[in-house]
């Protein structure tokens, strides 16, 4: 009996299984970062927006009680003063910010000798801890003893003002201690922009004629475009979601005076044990910021179009 020979099972190209495998070495890196933020970011958030339509506490089941929440935090004047206070707080610690950090990169983008010093020096509040620098701040900000109202009675003011201690100025102290704290961060990335900018069009200027002025308005504020719109969209995050700042040097007062929506969040939800109405906060923080961003980006696209 003749013997046949069984054909050998058809198997992939080679190209085929080495794309497979650079597929699935991509995977190995990218997917740890997925996997933790589908677990402890994007999954928290789902819930967070589905507790926003429920009743609960923690302790007894969920009740739905569909936009209940939201009806009750349209009554809330603790809501529209945080959210007046966070519109506050952000109206000026954005723009102060973006001018105190852009003002430090160009003056420490010059040949200067331990410019190298500054620069670190400048940087250094950014990564010291907040609480250390909400307790320096306050003991500045002492009406009596501190060394700001010393130094104004000095110069001749003769009430001056009582800063974290007064309902109208605590919050003005809040925004000039975290400008001081930001602006070191966001100073390194207009460095990073200012150094990208050909020095040809600076030579080309000065040939020109152009002062120092147009130079800064025609060159450098144009050139530094993308810097600016990523350093105005990063700080308006930061300023609507403040809490730490707030609760070390203030905690919300005096009174109401810098109860912001971060903090209104922390209090309604683990003080008080009412999740959902804090999920609902949360929400309502989530949508304002996310609007404010698309309208940032919509801007700036219509500018770069032209």
């Amino acid at each position: 009996m003749a013997h046949v020979a069984t054909p050998p099972a058809p198997t992939a190209p080679p190209h085929r299984r080495r794309a497979w495998r650079d597929i699935l070495v991509g995977w190995s890196f990218i997917l740890p970062n997925f996997v933790g933020f589908a677990l402890f970011t994007l999954l928290p958030m789902l819930a967070a927006f589905a507790l926003a339509f429920l009743d609960w506490d923690s302790y007894s089941t969920p009740e739905w009680v569909g936009l209940e929440n939201f009806q009750q935090l349209w009554a809330d004047e603790n809501f529209h003063v945080a959210l007046r206070n966070t519109l506050y707080y952000a109206a000026g610690h954005i723009p102060l910010t973006l001018v105190a950090a852009l003002g430090l990169a160009i003056a420490l983008n010059r040949k200067l000798r331990g410019v190298a010093f500054f620069r670190t020096a400048a940087f250094f509040p950014y990564i010291t801890s907040l609480v250390a620098v909400a307790i320096v701040w306050n003991t500045l900000f002492n009406p009596t003893a501190g060394p700001v109202n010393q130094v104004l009675e000095a110069l001749g003011v003769a009430s001056p003002p009582k800063w974290v201690a007064s309902t109208d100025w605590a919050m003005p102290s809040v925004i000039i201690t975290s400008v001081w704290r930001d602006m070191g961060y966001y100073m390194v990335l207009y460095l990073a922009g200012l150094q990208t900018i050909p020095k040809e069009y600076y030579e080309a200027a000065r040939v020109d004629g152009a002062s120092a002025w147009q130079r800064f308005w025609n060159i450098t504020l144009p050139c530094l475009r993308p810097t600016t719109f990523f350093v105005i969209v990063m700080l308006t995050i930061q300023s609507f979601k403040v809490l730490d700042l707030i609760v070390v040097m203030t905690d919300g007062g005096p009174g109401r005076s810098t109860l912001v929506l971060a903090q209104l969040v922390y209090r309604e939800g683990i003080t008080e044990g009412k999740f959902g109405y804090s999920s609902a906060v949360a929400l309502v923080l989530f949508v304002i910021v996310l609007t404010v961003t698309v309208v940032q980006f919509r801007i700036n696209e219509r500018r770069s179009a032209r």
